[in-house]
């Protein structure tokens, strides 16, 4: 799998029942309440400020997050979208995951000009190509390269290298 994740092992119970031993609770309380402002708000600038500002999210110009947009809310810091990209309704993305014996973190890049369709699940530690374009509902678990369509679960290369035409 082509996912650059740093691995976190827990001993005794599961990660996510030690969850506030990973991420302050105050953090993730503060993330919250603006995640949630940031999915029903209709104008895109508020969105991107509230991000920009408040989640230290790296977010381009002209980039815009659809209604109902997750940014992942332990750790939103580490996403990172391009210039003039677009992140389709109700997309959900992740930089972390908690299992049963670890926690993995992972930075989420997304490049310029991508698209990202609704209903997409981006995973951590994976990077999205500039002009990429993900179809709507796909699990992003590997890494996309720049202009490629891509699709399904488990995710598929569509078409690599696309030109302007299409």
């Amino acid at each position: 799998m082509s996912r650059d994740t740093e691995r976190y092992p827990v001993k005794h119970a599961n990660s996510l029942w030690q969850i506030y031993k990973t991420v302050p609770f105050w953090k993730v309380v503060k993330n919250f309440v603006v995640i949630q402002l940031a999915r029903y708000t209709p104008f895109v600038s508020v969105k991107n400020w509230l991000y920009r500002t408040f989640l230290k999210m790296d977010v381009g110009e002209k980039t815009a997050f659809a209604l109902m947009v997750m940014p992942d809310i332990m750790f939103p810091e580490r996403i990172s979208v391009g210039r003039n990209s677009i992140i389709g309704y109700n997309t959900t993305i992740l930089a972390h995951e908690y299992l049963i014996e670890e926690y993995r973190l992972g930075d989420v890049i997304i490049g310029d000009e991508v698209m990202v369709g609704a209903n997409t699940t981006i995973l951590p530690g994976v990077t999205i190509g500039d002009r990429a374009i993900i179809a709507a509902g796909t699990v992003v678990h590997k890494n996309v390269p720049p202009g490629a369509f891509v699709g399904g679960n488990p995710m598929q290369v569509i078409k690599q290298n696309r030109d302007d035409k299409d």
